[in-house]
């Protein structure tokens, strides 16, 4: 029997529990945890607010400027910090507060992008200006994004990651289908600055969402030193086969990938079916991803992560179609199933790394992941005009698709893929 104080003591503990570490029927949605509805809030806003900014940003660079070298320049001055800062920002955010490090980083985004629209706004346009503070934003977004992961089991249960990794993954998607759009009529009317505004204002309100977290169980304790968190999230990426094989796969798929799509895809596009049917197969794309991410708040599965990376190989499809088909309805059908299988993988790669991984080290598990996962597209996108050059582009995208579809199912091969079990069904 236990001792009464010793019993205390035990519910008093259990007050503090992550909401992780609930049993698996302790909630059915999300959106029943006030703290989840508060960060979701956030996130919506954002999202929202980010999809604007990459179109807003270019056409008033291109619009003040008249250069294209010098968009090119303020575009890459927010993605290299990005890559540069990831694996800092995975390890503060497990030696900090998530709460307080998504807080912080909110804010710095929102100033950031405030003094970008300023800068439009008021007519001094300096190149020197908009490439330091689109560095500073990527470097908020580096610290912000390891943060976003690791914070998701500290706000639900087990049985509610899924669920809520689907509703954040349907707003993300919903943004990306508005935002260019809302972004694009804002330029036409009221200019670039107007934008990019509104994008500081999201931030502001997201950091306000922030705030009002309350995130159960104490902050993560602080290690010593950045280099032995980072060797000791090495170590813990390591000894995990499951994520790094499946790592280093999509670190080699997503370079074919994403070069042979982003660069090539326009080109063969505007020889074939035209440029007004390639933004229509974008479009149809977008509408899958963001379809089954819907979805996936009421999908079930014991076996979601072989289930998912099964799926995966379909996502190499639209590239087979880009060598092989004239017909803008074969791609757009080849695209809308990819952009099913990537809503499916989406959700069910942060579900189970949510599920699986401590929530010591997820943070700068999740900042290796996104380091391995997309540090080569550079090295793709520059060498898919040369490689086309050189062989055709329609032989190149062919070759890209069946090595994606290669490369994806490999992962299977490993048992601790192959045999992984979500613990949320």
């Amino acid at each position: 029997m236990l001792h009464p104080n010793r019993s205390r003591r035990k519910k008093m503990n259990l007050k503090v529990e992550s909401a992780a570490e609930d049993p698996p029927d302790a909630v059915g949605s999300p959106f029943g945890l006030p703290a989840f509805r508060w960060f979701f809030a956030g996130r919506l806003v954002s999202l929202l607010g980010s999809a604007m900014t990459p179109v807003a940003l270019s056409l008033s660079v291109l619009n003040a400027s008249n250069s294209a070298r010098d968009m090119g320049a303020v575009l890459t001055a927010n993605t290299v910090p990005l890559i540069v800062f990831t694996l800092a920002g995975g390890v503060v955010g497990d030696r900090f507060s998530r709460r307080l490090v998504l807080l912080v980083s909110h804010l710095g985004a929102a100033v950031t992008q405030a003094a970008v629209a300023f800068l439009l706004l008021s007519g001094n346009y300096d190149l020197g200006s908009l490439i330091l503070l689109e560095a500073l934003n990527g470097t908020t977004a580096a610290f912000t994004n390891p943060a976003l992961r690791g914070i998701v089991p500290d706000l639900v249960p087990t049985s509610g990651i899924q669920r809520a990794n689907s509703a954040l993954g349907s707003a993300k998607n919903a943004a990306k289908v508005l935002g260019p759009t809302v972004a694009a009529t804002i330029v036409t009317t009221g200019g670039g600055g107007w934008a990019i505004s509104l994008d500081a204002a999201t931030y502001f309100v997201a950091a306000l969402c922030m705030a009002r977290l309350k995130v159960t169980g104490n902050a993560p304790p602080r290690k010593a030193g950045i280099l032995l968190s980072l060797r000791e999230g090495w170590t813990e990426f390591r000894s995990r086969t499951w994520v790094w094989t499946i790592v280093a796969t999509f670190g080699m798929a997503n370079c074919i990938q994403v070069g042979i799509w982003t660069v090539l895809g326009p080109l063969i596009a505007k020889e074939r079916i035209g440029e007004t049917s390639w933004g229509l197969v974008l479009s149809v794309r977008a509408a899958g991803v963001l379809l089954m991410a819907v979805l996936m708040y009421r999908i079930t599965l014991k076996r979601l992560l072989p289930v998912a990376q099964t799926c995966a190989a379909l996502i190499g499809l639209p590239l087979i179609a880009l060598g092989l088909v004239t017909n803008v309805y074969w791609l757009a059908a080849a695209t809308f199933v990819a952009g099913l299988s990537s809503g499916f993988y989406s959700v069910a790669w942060d579900s189970t790394l949510q599920e699986q991984i401590p929530r010591n080290v997820i943070a700068r598990i999740s900042s290796y992941d996104n380091l391995g996962s997309f540090i080569a597209i550079p090295v793709g996108q520059l060498s898919a005009a040369p490689l086309a050059n050189a062989f055709g582009a329609p032989s190149v995208a062919l070759l890209g698709g069946f090595l994606w579809i290669t490369l994806t199912l490999c992962p299977l091969a490993v048992p601790s893929v192959r045999g992984m079990r979500s613990r949320s069904s």
